[in-house]
């Protein structure tokens, strides 16, 4: 059992595999989606002055009511299922990749903030700034505070477990950059980025950190439990 133990140790389950392909996909789909989204506008889409919901926005008017900012999103669709997609990715990926963490509780603690961050995505797609500003803000709000807590608590988890060597810290610092311009975007200090280049400051470290630490798995060799024969008669 001892062998087994040292040669398990430093290798990955096959599943932790196909979770970091579906993280992988869930975070580039997204990406290349807004791009495309943004490029479809009927005016010039602004990265500083426009939210990213904006893309969402499934009519064509001033928004806020009243305000003098004109919003037209016509390929709105691709944006709102392109992030339900991430959000349903996010969630399988974390329920597949759950044995690449040590098995402790605050594993269960991160997982389930990655969880909630993947339901908060597929709120923001479900209800559109314009359609329920109320349900999207509080499911945009949500994806975002989970999802860089969670890098912060899984950094936290990988200490003392060799497979994580260099990725703890990042983690953590991620997380924190995000928490930082969360808090920054929520009290409208925006350093000169933007309502838009803030908000994308809280989106960013926890989309990179998806790919990253998924390349980072996929590069780690996977097994598969051996199933012992039972013995005729057992």
């Amino acid at each position: 059992m001892a062998g087994a133990e040292s040669r398990l140790g430093p290798l990955v389950h096959r599943a932790v595999h196909h979770g970091a392909l579906l993280w992988i996909v869930g975070a580039v789909q997204f990406v290349v989606a807004m791009a495309l989204v943004e490029w479809k506008w009927t005016t010039a889409y602004s990265l500083k002055s426009n939210y990213i919901s904006d893309l969402g926005n499934t009519q064509c008017g001033a928004w806020p009511h009243a305000s003098s900012s004109y919003i037209c999103s016509p390929w709105h669709s691709v944006f709102n299922g392109s992030i339900i997609v991430l959000g349903l990715l996010i969630i399988l990926g974390a329920l597949l990749l759950r044995s690449a963490f040590p098995s402790r509780s605050s594993r269960a603690v991160g997982l389930l903030l990655v969880i909630l961050t993947g339901v908060g995505s597929i709120g923001v797609g479900l209800s559109p700034e314009n359609v329920n500003l109320q349900v999207h803000s509080i499911s945009a709000l949500l994806s975002f505070a989970a999802g860089n807590l969670a890098l912060i608590v899984l950094g936290f988890v990988m200490f003392r477990d060799t497979r994580w060597d260099g990725y703890r810290a990042y983690s953590m610092f991620s997380g924190l950059i995000g928490i930082v311009a969360l808090a920054l975007f929520s009290t409208h200090t925006y350093l000169g980025l933007g309502v838009g280049g803030m908000e994308r400051l809280t989106v960013a470290p926890l989309l990179l950190w998806l790919v990253v630490v998924s390349i980072h798995l996929l590069r780690i060799p996977a097994f598969a439990p051996r199933i012992i024969p039972k013995s005729p008669g057992v």
